[in-house]
């Protein structure tokens, strides 16, 4: 015998709260101060502090639960808060190609928008793989400008999540008789690079 089938609806059945006796799922509120209009005020730099403090906390919750060992660290680069766990043996939260680390930041962007009240752009790093991926791209993005400026034909690279297509764009910008777009639908995005006419 199956079990009846529940009526679909527009509204999902809501999450259940946080166990009052346990504190791990709860993210604790940081008093930002707000205008007439709802927005955040104070500076910028005050706000993406109290950004990776959130973070911080959040992530090493998350670490006690997994189990994992791992440290921490927390800056400002830029306009956004940038947070690091840099330790031992890293590589499942990391996952393939990255996919376990962009689940991570996108769930640490939701606790910390959820305590802020304001949508964050916070980078994450696990292992330092950001950065090497960043280096890779960086070289990649050089390469593949050098020879479409000199074949004078296009170059479609492989699909790349936003973090790395920004990458590419940045360095192709900077490169003469060459410019680039991106084409497709996530998560089959991808940059084209071509030539200037």
């Amino acid at each position: 015998m199956s079990a009846p089938q529940q009526p679909v609806t527009d509204n999902p059945p809501a999450l259940p709260d946080a166990d009052a006796a346990s504190d791990d799922a709860v993210v604790e509120p940081v008093d930002v101060e707000t205008d007439e209009a709802g927005a955040a005020r104070g500076t910028g730099d005050d706000l993406l502090v109290r950004e990776g403090d959130v973070a911080g906390d959040y992530l090493e919750r998350l670490l006690d639960i997994l189990d994992v060992d791992g440290d921490i660290d927390l800056d400002v680069e830029g306009d956004r808060a940038s947070v690091a766990i840099v330790g031992g043996r890293l590589g499942d939260l990391i996952g393939p190609d990255g996919a376990t680390l962009e689940a991570l930041q996108e769930l640490t962007r939701l606790a910390v928008a959820q305590s802020t009240g304001v949508r964050s752009r916070l980078m994450l790093d696990v292992g330092g793989y950001r950065a090497k991926r960043r280096a890779d791209l960086t070289s990649l993005a050089a390469e593949t400008a050098r020879r479409v400026s000199a074949s004078g034909q296009p170059e479609r690279l492989s699909p790349m999540n936003p973090f790395e297509r920004k990458v590419v764009h940045d360095v192709i910008a900077s490169v003469a008789d060459v410019h680039s777009e991106s084409e497709g639908e996530e998560p089959r995005r991808r940059v084209v690079v071509l030539p200037d006419r």
